[in-house]
């Protein structure tokens, strides 16, 4: 259980970049990670059994993938002459090993499965009260010296920036909403979708798009896969009306969360129109996308000049004119703000998942990301439910405009969509349902019997 405790609270607490001391590298979160990698390596080495699974199999070909795939590039720059910012390569350096520890040892050993529910439990129940925290200390109801919660008018919390906070949030949200879709009873289906308030409503307040824009497609994304599930259930004993009922109960708190902030949005959009002409919305919006366009430009230049195969760990971005200029003229700035200063080397990200990766491994780490990813959405797809690829469409989302290979709670959710299974009891039903549908009915009733491999139905 101590383990599962400090696996969740590192996934929560290593986005809290601010609460790490100055000069290291590391904070609260990296050091519960660590503890917890020493502590699951002791467990395996005093166990001394074969851990290899599928899922653990799967994760480890990405990672040597992604191993090669860096070297390469980093080859190909020393070849070519390419400079790095030596501070950034040492932190990608550093920051890739430890993700590959923490998704495949969370795949490790006997009972994977069963394992990360108990997480994703303990994940989103601790996840409120952390999150709630972060809330609190932007509205000043304590205050920690070393940490600036605002960024502007955005709630950041204890991260560097706002979207760190938001990508959270849409973890803990959606993560509750599959644990109130397979939960077995009323209470704590209803605990479930309660650890979702605070989380979704923090995300609104760091002002992320990605978070806005996710918040109003998971309802429709998540009522799609529900459609589907019922649509292609042969369960005799399911009517339509129960069947629509329980969509409707499971689909409305997200429905209810997902329409207010549109409908919010659309009014202050309405009225920032109506009041003024100023540079915000419109001007911002357009200068916004061409920046994008050109980092995303830079990027797909720098990745083809490279032949492809990428230029090793670290960004490799020039920062745009655009950002230095502004960052001259402001005058008051977020505190403990950490952002790339112009050197002699680029050091700048394109904040683009796919895109950053073709910069630093070419187009093997590219494939081989999407190689994964397309994995762990089938093995969630193939379940029947609804919420985990939900949860790994959001995550999609947000790779188009953030670097999401960084943060562990991605790689919980891809170790969780690799051993996702469906319940024994949807199989149950889905072969007597058959057996009905082809009139071969048992002549006594079924004695379920549950072996090593699968399981077995016989009758007597």
């Amino acid at each position: 259980m101590i383990p599962d405790v400090l696996f969740a609270l590192g996934l929560l607490l290593t986005p809290a970049s601010q609460l790490r001391l100055a000069g290291f590298p590391v904070g609260p979160g990296e050091i519960c990670l660590l503890i917890w990698i020493v502590l699951i390596l002791g467990r395996e080495a005093a166990r001394l059994g074969s851990s290899l699974t599928p899922a653990l199999s799967r994760l480890l070909i990405f990672w040597s993938f992604f191993a090669v795939a860096q070297s390469l590039g980093t080859l190909t720059a020393a070849l070519i002459g390419d400079r790095h910012d030596p501070e950034w390569f040492i932190h990608d350096v550093m920051a890739y090993p430890l993700l590959a520890a923490v998704s495949c040892l969370s795949l490790i050993g006997p009972h994977a499965g069963p394992r990360l529910r108990r997480i994703s439990w303990l994940l989103c129940a601790l996840g409120t009260p952390v999150v709630a925290a972060q809330l609190a200390n932007a509205w000043g109801l304590f205050d920690i010296p070393s940490v600036d919660p605002w960024w502007w008018d955005q709630v950041r919390g204890w991260s560097s920036n706002p979207h760190q906070l938001a990508l959270l949030c849409m973890v803990l949200g959606i993560l509750s909403l599959h644990l109130a879709e397979t939960a077995t009873r009323l209470g704590t289906r209803i605990a479930a979708l309660a650890c979702a308030i605070v989380p979704v409503y923090t995300g609104r307040l760091t002002g992320s798009d990605s978070f806005s824009l996710i918040l109003v497609a998971t309802g429709p994304i998540f009522i799609a896969f529900k459609f589907r599930t019922w649509l292609v259930s042969r369960a005799p004993r399911v009517s339509f009306r129960s069947a629509f009922a329980w969509m409707i109960v499971l689909a409305l708190p997200l429905i209810v969360v997902s329409v207010v902030p549109l409908a919010y949005s659309i009014a202050v959009e309405a009225q920032g129109l109506a009041n003024s002409m100023e540079r915000e919305n419109p001007e911002q919006t357009e200068e916004k996308t061409s920046l994008r366009f050109e980092l995303w430009g830079q990027a797909i230049r720098r990745g083809v000049g490279s032949g492809m195969l990428g230029l090793g760990p670290g960004p490799h971005l020039e920062i745009p004119h655009s950002i230095v200029s502004q960052r001259n003229l402001e005058t008051e700035q977020p505190e403990f703000v950490e952002h790339p200063k112009l050197t002699f080397a680029p050091n700048f990200e394109a904040h683009n998942t796919f895109l950053d990766l073709f910069t630093q491994g070419g187009l093997i780490i590219v494939l081989s990301f999407i190689w994964i990813v397309a994995t762990a959405f089938w093995f969630a797809y193939r379940t029947g439910q609804a919420g985990l690829p939900t949860l790994l469409c959001g995550l999609c989302i947000y790779s188009v405009a953030t670097f999401i290979l960084r943060h562990p709670v991605f790689w919980f959710v891809i170790a969780l969509c690799l051993v996702a299974e469906p319940r024994p009891t949807d199989r149950v039903r889905s072969v007597a349902g058959g057996k009905a549908l082809s009139g071969i009915l048992p002549r006594s009733p079924l004695r379920i019997g549950y072996g090593t491999s699968k399981l077995r139905i016989r009758s007597s």
